[in-house]
This record gives structure tokens, C-alpha cells and sequence, in this order.
């Protein structure tokens, strides 16, 4: 079910209404999100929804094994978690990577001579597998380092695992954040709701307004690069970018909104990434929740930044190449986290990757320095660069992309001018909203805020039509 779809404006306020009049009946409430979020995923395909629910059993069988009263060794204790690792990176292995080895093997035999009787294999990929298979890892995880308390409650860590408004494409939840708050009584808050509901309405207005209105133009010059000037496909990387961003940002918004209706509070996705003035810092600001995922369970295991440069550098390349191969099975995702890893690794070696940790930029000031200025716009230039090879199909495309953006670089590129305006405006409202990303449209005159709602609301009824997938739903 998307969230920009007839289907769920129904949906929504269903839930919502089930949901509060269960008030005070907690386990009744978790079933309800369970039966609720099982509904959401089936609408698209319910044949896959006995995967969720056998990482469901999996991991809250592992979870009790793990449980210090039982007593077990440290070798027993590894064996149950390596069950969770198995069955969750198994089951993620085939379906989205299967049919990758299996070509890339056949194509590896046909360039040493030899050609092989063998057929792809079509593997249908289930929608947001790639994030609840890490949701529920973390809880295996964490439960094994004890972090966590295991859960005794299949309901709640049904819910958990199954929680439809971050299901399919996050926030990638970490269990010790969530699960207490499904575990316990939730009360309905007006400001709580009210905010959800802004939060909804900006998501809209990110991928309808903005994320719809540029795919277009993306659209067009990456599948027709050649017929295009080099300004033309410049301003078509830079669509991308605000397409992306827009759509993938715009459904955290519409997740973390459409969570607080239900009094659950979901980390914080994006915080005004394009605002960045290094590499790190724009890795601290983009998906969050797969950054920190990455960091907390592969990046300092493997050591972080606390061992010799050799192995510092390292551990930088694997989990940025892992990010990439993480989005999807094409080597145009590895080579997009390979370009982050190679912009990234020189602030590392001069202990500037976390220069800009803390604060935003032109904290406390309207505008923004020159040096600001200046450091913003290569970092974006940067950015804009490797989702060349993000977006492109193959590696070949990417390449004569970039061939191709240097050919009539000076000339006058076909504009459209709504893309360009929408954009604008999300970016001015990024910039007004930097110190506090959560809540948008945040507007001191009750008559301006109004009227940013209903205009917010008018752009997204006029540009609905037919619904659109999200562009993480792919992964």
C-alpha cells in the first residue's frame, strides 16, 4: 500500500479510530498494529508476508535462547545468534542477490572463452526486506551483547518487527528504541497528533510536489543521454538529487507522522543533508538509521578509527561499499558507495571527518559565511557526482553520462520551471528549518501557517493522479 494512494488516506484513519478506542488494552492494541501492518504489506503482495513472519518467530525464538537466565556458553550463545544471522542474511541473500551472483558468474566464464548453460534466475524481491531484516537483526544483536532484555511478548515484537508505518522503506527502527515503547501504554496527545499530521502533509508535499515534478526530467535524460546537451544532463543529475531526497525523506516524514497518530516516536531520518559542508557530515545528515546501522554493527566491530591507518581505511571502504551493494544488486550502487568511501577517507586521515558533529551551519545566523558557502557547494557537487552512478543502469551508462555532460556544458539547458521552483521552496524551507528538522511548516502566524497548509494541501491533491512508487521501495 503507498502512502500517496486513495487506498491509504482510507486506511489511515481506520487504524487510527480501532486504535485509540483499544486505549488501555495494550495487548489488544500491539494486535491491532500487527493485523493492521500485515494488511499494509499484503495489499501489495501477501505471499511474502509468511517472510516477515518467519523473521518474526526466528528472532524471538533466538531472543529467549539468549536470555543469560538459561544459563548458556559463550559458544552456545554465538551458535543462536549466528541462527538469526543465517536465516535473516540468507533469506536477503537470495532474494535480492541470487540472480546477481548467478549472471555474474555466467558473464565471468564468457569472458575467459567458455559459455555456460545457464539462466538467470528471476527472483521476485520483496518490498522493504532489506530494512526489517536489519530491524530485527539489531534485536538479535543487541540481545546477544546484552543491551536488551529479551522480549516475552509475541505480540509486542510482532509489532515490532512488522510496524507498517516504517515496514517497508524505515526509519530502520533499533530495538532498544522501539520495543519499550510498544511494550508499555501509550496515551493520545493533541500535540502529539497535530504534529503527526504536519509531518504527514510535508512527506506528501516532498514526493508529490517535489519528487514527482523532477522525475520527469530525470527521467528523461537518463534514458536518452545521448540527445541531450551536457547543461541539460548537469541539471538532470541536480533533479535527481532533489528527487531523491524529496521522495525518500518525504515517506520518513509521512512514517514518523503517521507513528506519532499512534503515539510511537521513530528516530529522525534526514536532518537538511544538502546543507553539509564535508562528506561526513552529509553521512550524519542522510539516512540516519542505515548510517548509524552501519556504523553500530559493522564499522566499529571491525575496529572504526581506533586502530592503524591501514585497517582505519579499511573499515571506511567496507562499510561504504557495503552501503552500496546494501541498495541493490548492481555493481552502479557499489561503485556510488565506492566514490563516498574514496571523498570520505581523506578528512579520516587528517581527523577532519568530524569537524562538523556538532550544530548546524550558520548556527544562529540567517545567512551563511563565503566559507560556508563555498564548502556546501563542492560537498554537493560531490554528492551529485556519484548519484550519476546511483541512478544510472550500468556501469557503461554512468560513464557515458559523465562523457556526455561535458559536451555543450555552456549552452542554455531545457529548464522546467516547476521543478525548479518546488525545489526551491523545499530548499528554503530546509534552510529556515535546520536547528529544528522535526517539525516543518513551522510558521508563527496562525494565517500564514494556515495558508502554507491549504497550498501545501491544494499542490498535492492537484499532482496525485496515479500514485507513484517510492524510489526505496526497490530495496
Amino acid at each position: 500500500m503507498l502512502f500517496n494512494s486513495v487506498e491509504f488516506a482510507l486506511f489511515l484513519p481506520l487504524v487510527f479510530g480501532v486504535y485509540w478506542l483499544l486505549n488501555g488494552r495494550l495487548r489488544w492494541q500491539n494486535a491491532w498494529i500487527v493485523l493492521s501492518s500485515y494488511v499494509f504489506y499484503g495489499w501489495w503482495s501477501w505471499e511474502f508476508l509468511g517472510l516477515v513472519a518467519l523473521s518474526t518467530l526466528v528472532d524471538f525464538g533466538v531472543g529467549l535462547r539468549l536470555n543469560p537466565e538459561r544459563g548458556l556458553s559463550t559458544r552456545q550463545r554465538k551458535a543462536w545468534l549466528g541462527v538469526s544471522l543465517a536465516v535473516n542474511i540468507g533469506l536477503l541473500g537470495y532474494f535480492k542477490y541470487a540472480g546477481f551472483f548467478v549472471q555474474n558468474w555466467v558473464d565471468a566464464w564468457a569472458g575467459l572463452g567458455y559459455e555456460m548453460d545457464a539462466s538467470t534466475l528471476y527472483i521476485i524481491l520483496p518490498v522493504g526486506i532489506s530494512f526489517y531484516t536489519f530491524q530485527t537483526l539489531s534485536y538479535s544483536i543487541d540481545v546477544y551483547r546484552g543491551k536488551l532484555t529479551p522480549s516475552r511478548d509475541l505480540v509486542a515484537f510482532a509489532a515490532f518487527v512488522a510496524f507498517f508505518p516504517q515496514l517497508v522503506a524505515g526509519p530502520i527502527e533499533r530495538a532498544t528504541r522501539l520495543l519499550p515503547q510498544l511494550s508499555s501504554a501509550r496515551k493520545f496527545k493533541y500535540e502529539q497528533a497535530r504534529d503527526g499530521l504536519v509531518l504527514i502533509l510535508w512527506g506528501l508535499f516532498k514526493k508529490v510536489v517535489v519528487a514527482d515534478t523532477c522525475a520527469g526530467y530525470v527521467t528523461m535524460c537518463f534514458t536518452n543521454t545521448g540527445a541531450h546537451d551536457g547543461s541539460t544532463l548537469v541539471l538532470g543529475v541536480v533533479f535527481f538529487a532533489f528527487q531523491i531526497y524529496g521522495d525518500f525523506s518525504g515517506y520518513s516524514d509521512i512514517a514518523i507522522g503517521t507513528a506519532k497518530l499512534l503515539g510511537i516516536e521513530l528516530m529522525s531520518n534526514f536532518k537538511t543533508p544538502y546543507f553539509s559542508r564535508d562528506i561526513a557530515e552529509f553521512w550524519r545528515r542522510w539516512h540516519i538509521s542505515l548510517s548509524s546501522w552501519f556504523r553500530d554493527y559493522l564499522y566499529i566491530p571491525l575496529g572504526g578509527s581506533r586502530v592503524g591507518r591501514f585497517k582505519a581505511v579499511r573499515n571506511v571502504f567496507a562499510i561504504f561499499l557495503v552501503s552500496g551493494f546494501w541498495h541493490g544488486a548492481n555493481w552502479t550502487f557499489v561503485a556510488w558507495g565506492g566514490v563516498h568511501a574514496v571523498l570520505f577517507v581523506p578528512l579520516l586521515l587528517r581527523g577532519k571527518n568530524r569537524k562538523h558533529s556538532k550544530g548546524v551551519v550558520a548556527q544562529g545566523r540567517v545567512l551563511p559565511g563565503l566559507g560556508d558557502v563555498a564548502a556546501m557547494g563542492w560537498t554537493f557537487i560531490m554528492v551529485c557526482a556519484a548519484w550519476v552512478f546511483f541512478r544510472a543502469d550500468s556501469l557503461e551508462g554512468a560513464v557515458f553520462y559523465f562523457e556526455r555532460m561535458g559536451n555543450g556544458l555552456l549552452t542554455r539547458p531545457l529548464i522546467s520551471r516547476s521543478a525548479l521552483l518546488f525545489c526551491g521552496i523545499m530548499l528554503l524551507h530546509d534552510w529556515f528549518h535546520r536547528h529544528d528538522e522535526r517539525m516543518p511548516l513551522k510558521i508563527s502566524s496562525t494565517p500564514l501557517r494556515w495558508l502554507a497548509y491549504c497550498l501545501a494541501s491544494w499542490l498535492i491533491l492537484k499532482g496525485l493522479g496515479t500514485p507513484t512508487d517510492f524510489i526505496y521501495f526497490q530495496f
